[in-house]
């Protein structure tokens, strides 16, 4: 037995006492709120709804992406790409070969992916690249585009709607901001894009919750989605699902419900028949 093995089990047994139980809880509480590091995110409980997981958080926290703060993270992710990357890129590239030309980045912050792309997948002739995210991001993702989009292939959109003018609806960790699912978007669109390019997506084989993630600038709501919910509702809308990989190095740690801690997170494609 390991060390650290040792120690969750001295833990576990600790947390079958009521009292000392809602004594580590309250500490963590005051260790959440109080938590404002950009190098660690932490989470906070289990609940039903995002409307309870928002609730729950004081009103003396920012809440969303909706503020400068939030809106100014990220400007180094727009020159590099990590091992998590790689399925996306090499499937948006294929999707470009076989005709796709649009793209809506849903929850895409200030264009990260667009920026980062670019230098290891060939954009197609006529590209055209709408991020879809809040008010302080978009303003903050134009302006930055002022600077660095010389092709001016890329553009901002507050209306989720725009997802169907597109042949690729591409989100990447940003589902689980979502206060409503990608199956009701897309079942309320009078043409649906023919290719969902997902990434970063938390995924419980058996249930769906929500948690509050404390991103360090803001806490946030944060969906996660049982496995067969998630994919049934997608195929229900006529997608069928063309590859999944998985992403062991993202993880959400949930304390006090390990139960609904994940050690993965999952990507996906599906597309529709024409």
């Amino acid at each position: 037995m390991d060390i650290n093995q040792a120690r969750r089990e001295r833990v576990a047994y600790a947390d079958r006492f009521p009292v000392i139980r809602r004594m580590r809880e309250a500490r963590y509480e005051r260790r959440f709120l109080a938590h404002d590091s950009l190098l660690e995110n932490l989470y906070r409980g289990v609940f039903p709804s995002w409307a309870a997981a928002a609730a729950s958080v004081p009103p003396t926290r920012a809440t969303g992406y909706d503020n400068s703060a939030s809106a100014a993270l990220y400007r180094d992710r727009t020159r590099r790409v990590f091992l998590y990357d790689y399925p996306v890129m090499l499937w948006l590239a294929r999707l470009f070969a076989e005709g796709s030309r649009s793209v809506f980045d849903l929850g895409g912050h200030i264009g990260i992916a667009y920026y980062a792309y670019q230098r290891y997948v060939d954009y197609p002739e006529g590209l055209r690249w709408q991020v879809h995210d809040v008010p302080a991001v978009n303003a903050a993702g134009a302006a930055w585009a002022e600077q660095h989009d010389a092709p001016r292939r890329l553009a901002f959109t507050e209306r989720a709607a725009d997802a169907g003018q597109a042949d690729i609806l591409f989100a990447a960790g940003s589902l689980q901001y979502l206060d409503y699912t990608l199956a009701g978007l897309l079942a309320d669109l009078p043409r649906r894009p023919a290719h969902l390019l997902l990434n970063s997506v938390p995924i419980h084989m058996a249930e769906s919750y929500f948690t509050v993630q404390n991103m360090g600038t803001t806490c946030c709501p944060y969906r996660i989605s049982a496995e067969r919910e998630f994919v049934d509702g997608l195929k229900a809308l006529g997608y069928q699902l063309r590859d999944r990989w998985e992403n062991p190095d993202r993880r959400c740690r949930i304390p006090f419900h390990p139960g609904h801690s994940l050690d993965r997170y999952f990507g996906f494609l599906f597309s529709r028949e024409a």
